[in-house]
């Protein structure tokens, strides 16, 4: 797979990135470059491209003015010039927008190979996205990270917020699917815009923020504290956010003003961007009023707000921050908060928000409390209700380190690039299950059979039957032969070639990674279960009979025992435990790589739960009328068709719903 993510705005660049160099330089530059080097590294994904803005400015770092930064050997940053070479703030990207996007497709059109999927940050890039999608059929992602209907409703409305919400409207209507952090994000916010998003809404959190591993050359701010502060041995009040006025920055300054107690037992720290940065006239109005309050006679000494930092002076204070102290986030509302994960993995308590993401992380992690942002009194005595106990300092610390691992990229690249895949493309393959699918009704195996001697849509079967078995069952209902055989509940794939069918041994191969047979069936025996026959057994598959009751007592063996395995049950007695990578729609991924097909291009038929992963996967997915209530739960999406026909007819009806074959009404007169 090749994934562009395209971004338009803040100054994206390899690490180290100057954050808060600019009003744009925040959360969502951080987001981009974690996602898109977990992404590189997934199995699934070949090349993966950050796509922005070419740019050059006084005090920015001249790697904005390259057309193309190496950060791995599968990860590159490509920047598009247009005839405006300076850099734009947010609100100044419309005016280059047609222009960008011109460029934008010309370098689509010279690629040796287009991206499988656009991955659209924000509503500028989602609608430069919408276009390349209809020049050139690539399906397109949309993550909002800050949506500013919310935005109004703490702000009030002005014209450009006005024109901004439309956009992300927009983007919403428009986009394949939709990738946010949080539930609140996809429960709430997103559906404020009123436009139906039904199945093509995606919560995916995020991972911890990863910082430059390179040591740093000088001292850490942590080690240079004694600059600003009189006492730095004190614990530290810490907060890192832009100098713009929703992260309600002065605020905390307030509130730490006005509360001797919180003085004498912290410091405050206040990482606000790069003072020396070109700053728009919203940050340097923020930076004035903040230093105006840090240096009034009563809080000399007591408080230190660094003109820069690195990502060695952010890791070294949070560690700072975990002696004793917390971390605030007092933003008048905030999205997501990747700061708070970051704070927990390191073991710092947090006082946040109460409005937006920060609820969320707090309540899955346990590692702090929330706030009122306006109400300043409640920030200073929050923040030493933490301080001045230390038992609940060290619970909150511990719940923190311990939580943060929920926040994992490689669980991001790894439930992303499925996502990416399974996006509805033009129909490229049929994987179908045979039993009560295919099977059922002879005349509808018939027909099934004269839509393949006309078709020249690549098929193969999907069962949880043996290679053998199922060529058996074929034969007797005058079942086509597929173009290959996805075996053994999506463990086994056979190929077609020279020599006859061949069990194909790269996907073997791949199924053996995080696989103890002999482990995973020693740690069932204890459960009695009544096996299936022998023949039905295989290297990556163990099957028993069993009640649903039954499979849930081996996922829970299996769970405690730290066994790596997936476990299908499927027609009301079936229980098969298999390999961790297996299953149909893993076998039908596999395949569909062959012949340089997305899943998102292939189509999947089917009855009962061993066919549920696929039809979940499948950018097409045919559940026919007959299907068992093991169907009943998949979520409704675009590409999901339940179709009233019941056996090979419901199939043909799902085909001919896509277009691949005549109406049902034709093919009976013919007959």
């Amino acid at each position: 797979m090749i994934i562009v993510h395209l971004a338009l705005g803040g100054c994206l660049k390899s690490p180290p990135v100057h954050y808060g160099i600019t009003a744009d330089t925040g959360g969502h530059i951080a987001y981009i470059l974690d996602a898109a080097a977990a992404q590189a590294d997934n199995i699934d994904t070949h090349q993966v491209s950050i796509v922005t803005r070419l740019f050059e400015g006084e005090g920015l770092a001249i790697e904005h003015g390259l057309s193309s930064e190496r950060l791995s050997p599968r990860l590159t940053i490509d920047r598009i010039a247009t005839a405006n070479r300076g850099y734009l703030e947010k609100e100044a990207l419309a005016e280059d927008l047609s222009a960008f996007t011109e460029a934008f497709c010309a370098h689509l059109a010279r690629l040796p190979r287009l991206p499988d999927v656009i991955h659209a940050h924000f509503s500028d890039a989602a609608a430069v996205a919408a276009e390349a999608r209809r020049r050139f059929a690539i399906p397109f992602v949309y993550t909002p990270h800050a949506l500013g209907i919310d935005k109004q409703a703490h702000q009030g409305s002005c014209p450009a917020l006005d024109a901004r919400i439309a956009a992300e409207r927009t983007a919403i209507a428009q986009a394949d699917a939709i990738i946010v952090s949080t539930r609140d994000e996809a429960d709430r916010q997103v559906h404020a815009y009123d436009t139906p998003v039904s199945g093509r809404i995606h919560c995916i959190p995020p991972g911890v923020p990863s910082r430059d591993p390179r040591p740093s050359s000088r001292p850490s701010l942590a080690a240079r504290l004694d600059q600003w502060l009189d006492d730095p041995a004190k614990p530290i009040v810490l907060a890192i956010a832009r100098p713009v006025a929703k992260k309600n920055l002065a605020a905390l300054a307030r509130a730490y003003a006005a509360s001797p107690k919180l003085q004498r037992a912290a410091n405050l720290v206040i990482l606000a961007g790069q003072h020396d940065g070109p700053g728009s006239a919203e940050e340097r109005a923020v930076l004035a009023e903040l230093q105006a309050l840090v240096e009034a006679p009563g809080l000399r000494g007591h408080v230190a707000l660094p003109p820069a930092h690195d990502g060695h002076d952010v890791a070294a204070l949070y560690d700072r921050a975990a002696q004793g102290g917390v971390f605030v986030n007092p933003a008048l509302h905030e999205p997501f908060g990747l700061t708070l994960i970051e704070a927990a993995a390191a073991g710092v308590p947090v006082v946040a928000t109460r409005h937006g993401g920060p609820s969320e992380i707090v309540a899955h992690l346990g590692h702090g409390l929330l706030v009122d942002p306006r109400d300043e009194a409640a920030i200073a005595e929050t923040c030493l209700s933490i301080i001045a106990s230390p038992e609940r300092h060290a619970a909150m610390s511990r719940a923190g380190r311990e939580g943060a691992a929920r926040y994992d990229w490689g669980r991001y690249a790894a439930e992303s690039v499925a996502l990416y895949a399974r996006l509805p493309r033009a129909p490229g393959l049929l994987a179908s299950d045979i039993d009560h699918t295919l099977t059922g009704c002879p005349a509808g195996a018939h027909g099934f059979a004269q839509w393949r001697q006309g078709s020249d849509l690549p098929f193969v079967v999907a069962t949880g039957r043996s290679f053998a078995m199922a060529r058996m069952i074929l034969s007797q209902w005058g079942l086509p032969e597929p173009d290959a055989f996805i075996t053994d509940v999506g463990t086994r794939i056979m190929l077609k070639g020279q020599r006859g069918w061949q069990e194909c041994p790269v996907y073997a191969a791949r199924l053996d990674e995080g696989w103890n047979r002999k482990a995973v069936a020693t740690a069932l025996k204890p459960l009695r279960l009544r096996p299936q026959p022998r023949d039905t057994a295989g290297p990556h598959k163990i099957s028993f009979f069993g009640t649903a009751e039954d499979a849930a007592r081996v996922r829970a063996v299996l769970s405690e025992q730290g066994l790596a395995a997936k476990v299908v049950y499927s027609h009301g007695r079936l229980i098969d435990v298999l390999a961790p990578l297996g299953g149909k729609a893993a076998a039908v991924a596999a395949y569909a790589r062959r012949l340089d097909l997305p899943v998102g291009a292939c189509i999947a038929a089917g009855d009962s739960g061993n066919d549920v992963d696929m039809l979940e996967a499948c950018g097409h997915a045919i559940v026919v009328g007959n299907a068992s209530d093991e169907l009943d739960g998949l979520a409704p999406r675009d590409g999901l068709l339940r179709v009233a026909g019941h056996h090979a007819n419901g199939v043909l009806e799902g085909l001919e719903r896509l277009g691949l074959t005549e109406p049902m009404l034709m093919r009976a007169s013919a007959a």
